[in-house]
């Protein structure tokens, strides 16, 4: 399915720019490690391709021509492109999945701001749990109780990640917290990043955010054992190995400020070898009731696509489009103001 050159330019990729992904991938069988590989690189690649650009704007709106030439089957002459067309084609990849990881990096190249822990939820639910409906399609698993507990773990994985990153986000004028626990505090978004520190008040803020994804890991277990028993060791490993990373910001006493929490190899292992242990466990244990827990309202639309409900998968779509309008709008007006600048010639075509 996927060419052999291709699947190793993708694995290379992960293996240095995804380190927890890379070690809880080799608990998966083959037949799901490549293709999850494959689609981790161009999520990466999406990711990158955003995040280290300037012209931010541009970025999404020629990723989402690379999504278009993908799923024409004419994709870019790239490794990690041709093995994405290779997955939409072999697994008949819905394209409401990496259209809304396609919005978190729109609504990233925006600067968005989020008021509150649902729309923060909203925000993971593009950039992370998108990308747990897809592993689930490379699983052929399409059961709405287990896409809703896969969601709930990509959820709680970028609630992780923003509570790691709070010092490293804000030295970059990036803010993902909610502003109304900062207004609690006594915090304007402005105040807090122009001086970020880490005082009770956001160390408060860290734990409340460790707390809602630990809530979230806990049910997302519920689904692990609906996933093929092959496949069950992996996302156990990636489960802990996220959750790890929370340890350790509490462990530093929730400071993400003046330090960033790191997991280390033997850590590492540990929790691969916790995630087959607990995955043979699955073999004996009744069926957790929270398997049937309603999906986050904000995951829903995500199980919609991946279960196929096309009646109401695309209910969500307006929102990208209207995203990527505004990106462009940006882009309009930046050269507006460019071209108004003494002494610039614009040059037209």
């Amino acid at each position: 399915m996927i060419a052999p050159r291709d699947l190793e330019h993708c694995t290379q990729a992960i293996r240095h720019g995804s380190r927890s992904f890379h070690a809880a991938s080799k608990l998966l069988p083959r037949k799901v490690r490549d293709p999850a590989l494959a689609l981790y690189a161009f999520c990466r690649l999406a990711d990158d391709a955003v995040d280290e650009q300037q012209e931010k704007a541009a970025a999404v709106l020629s990723l989402h021509e690379r999504l278009d030439l993908a799923y024409a089957g004419r994709p870019r002459n790239a490794p990690a492109d041709r093995a994405f067309a290779a997955i939409i084609d072999g697994f008949d990849m819905p394209r409401a999945l990496p259209e809304a990881l396609l919005e978190g990096l729109a609504w990233d190249a925006e600067g968005r701001r989020y008021a509150t822990l649902s729309d923060v939820r909203a925000y993971s639910a593009r950039v992370a749990s998108a990308v747990g409906a897809m592993m689930c399609v490379l699983m052929r698993v399409r059961d709405r109780n287990a896409l809703a507990r896969a969601c709930d773990l990509g959820v709680a994985m970028q609630l992780t990640n923003i509570a790691r990153d709070v010092g490293e986000d804000a030295r970059e004028g990036r803010l993902y917290l909610p502003t109304d626990w900062l207004a609690e505090a006594g915090r304007t978004p402005g105040a807090f990043l122009a001086k970020p520190a880490p005082d009770p008040d956001l160390r408060h803020i860290v734990r409340r955010l460790l707390q809602e994804a630990n809530d979230l890991y806990a049910r997302s277990e519920a689904g692990i054992a609906a996933l093929p028993l092959s496949a069950r060791p992996g996302i156990y490993a990636a489960r802990f190995i996220y959750a790890g990373i929370g340890g350790q910001v509490r462990a530093g006493g929730y400071d993400s400020i003046t330090r960033r929490a790191r997991t280390d190899g033997r850590q590492k292992l540990g929790w691969l070898m916790l995630a087959m242990l607990r995955a043979g466990g699955t073999l004996v244990l009744p069926r957790s009731p929270l398997i049937y827990a309603r999906a986050l309202p904000e995951t829903e639309f995500l199980v919609r696509a991946a279960a196929r409900d096309a009646a109401r998968a695309t209910d969500w779509s307006d929102t990208l489009y209207e995203a990527l309008a505004r990106l462009k709008a940006q882009d309009i007006e930046r050269e507006a103001g460019l071209s108004r600048e003494p002494g610039q010639v614009r040059e037209t075509a």
